[in-house]
């Protein structure tokens, strides 16, 4: 009798522990808003810059390769954020993104809605409802999961033709990235959202008519630049325009409403040389993103009214930079070829960049930068 019933509780405990485990992590994945103080100066813009699976391994493998020196040294204010999502102690993008544009935990792989599958408005569609200025600027495709958490409304992800949509629903009023193909090379249906955007007064321009810093977009007209058909190039192989493509959006929105602007901007492929446990190309790609935000601060600091924040949705491969690494030459080694879950950093500088000190949820970026362009609560 004793050995069965020894024998059904070594069957029953797995049950039992996950059972636990599920209740104990459900009941830890319930952030509140968060109270804040009042900002001692009120932001007109924010700029939320993104370096996707950028940890500090990546910030550190970066400094020590660019002369010991990085803009992000710059920043006078740093905080740390939880990156977990509402599902899984180790986030993936679109959790995450979810997280910064909404306020809200979600389960991996949902965009712009909360764990019940229910739609969240983001800070970029808030804005954009206040009549400010909105943009984002990336080097992945425009459709994926960061740049889409801000737009869209998706259960999946992957639905990169269906987040291609979202750009007709919600007036966003300068955008660059790759990922042409999903406007106008459709699979789901016969539409060419890239004419539907010419026809709602954008003006569209793509890498096959030119680059990028050779237009001089107007701006009191809508603004959309397809850098690559899917994926833009890796900076190594001669991509170029994420820093001068950063400044143009700052430079264009601060005109194009009188009222403010939002900009998100996302060094996209960092993520991508962690998922290839490729240090060079982590470095490489960090130091091109730790450029856009030289360029960024500088207009921060002459436009006097522009909140920058600085973070990263996770890190990504476990990167370590081991004996052995030298300046400008690291040894690396990596503990995976997925996400990790790392405590972020968070760099803010500007009005309202006191309310990034500390240790924080993810979502708090969301209430954070809400506080500082002094959106009233929900």
């Amino acid at each position: 009798m004793y050995k069965r019933f020894f024998f059904l509780l070594l069957l029953l405990s797995p049950i039992f522990i996950l059972a636990q485990k599920k209740t104990a992590t459900s009941a830890a994945y319930t952030p509140t808003q968060p109270t804040l103080p009042k900002p001692l100066k009120q932001a007109k813009n924010v700029i939320l810059l993104i370096g996707d699976g950028m940890g500090l391994t990546q910030i550190s493998g970066a400094l020590y390769s660019n002369g010991n020196k990085l803009n992000l040294e710059r920043f006078p204010v740093a905080g740390l954020q939880k990156s977990y999502a509402a599902n899984d102690l180790i986030t993936d993008s679109a959790a995450s993104a979810t997280s910064f544009a909404c306020g809200v935990k979600t389960n991996n792989g949902a965009i712009g809605m909360d764990r019940d599958s229910m739609p969240v408005p983001s800070i970029l569609e808030e804005a954009e409802a206040k009549g400010l200025a909105t943009g984002m600027v990336v080097t992945s495709t425009i459709t994926h999961a960061t740049p889409a958490a801000f737009i869209a409304h998706v259960k999946s992800r992957k639905s990169e033709e269906e987040i291609a949509e979202a750009f007709l629903k919600t007036e966003i009023d300068f955008f660059v990235g790759g990922g042409e193909k999903f406007f106008n090379q459709r699979t789901i249906d016969q539409r060419n959202l890239s004419d539907e955007l010419t026809k709602k007064g954008y003006l569209v321009a793509d890498f096959s008519k030119g680059n990028l810093t050779d237009l001089n977009p107007d701006p009191k007209q809508n603004f959309a630049y397809f850098s690559a058909a899917e994926n833009p190039l890796p900076v190594s192989s001669g991509r170029t325009y994420l820093a001068p493509a950063s400044k143009m959006a700052a430079d264009f929105l601060k005109v194009h409403s009188d009222k403010g602007f939002f900009l998100m901007i996302e060094g996209s492929q960092i993520d991508w040389g962690g998922h290839g446990n490729n240090s060079d190309y982590i470095v490489s790609e960090t130091i091109d993103f730790d450029k856009a935000i030289g360029l960024i601060l500088d207009f921060a600091k002459a436009d006097g009214e522009t909140l920058v924040v600085v973070t990263a949705d996770h890190e990504t491969g476990g990167y370590a930079l081991n004996p052995g690494s030298e300046f400008g030459k690291m040894t690396a080694g990596f503990t995976t070829a997925g996400h990790s879950a790392q405590l972020i950093p968070v760099f803010a500088y500007g009005p309202g960049s006191e309310l990034f000190y500390g240790t924080y949820e993810n979502t708090d970026i969301y209430w954070r930068m809400r506080k500082a362009l002094g959106f009233e609560n929900k």
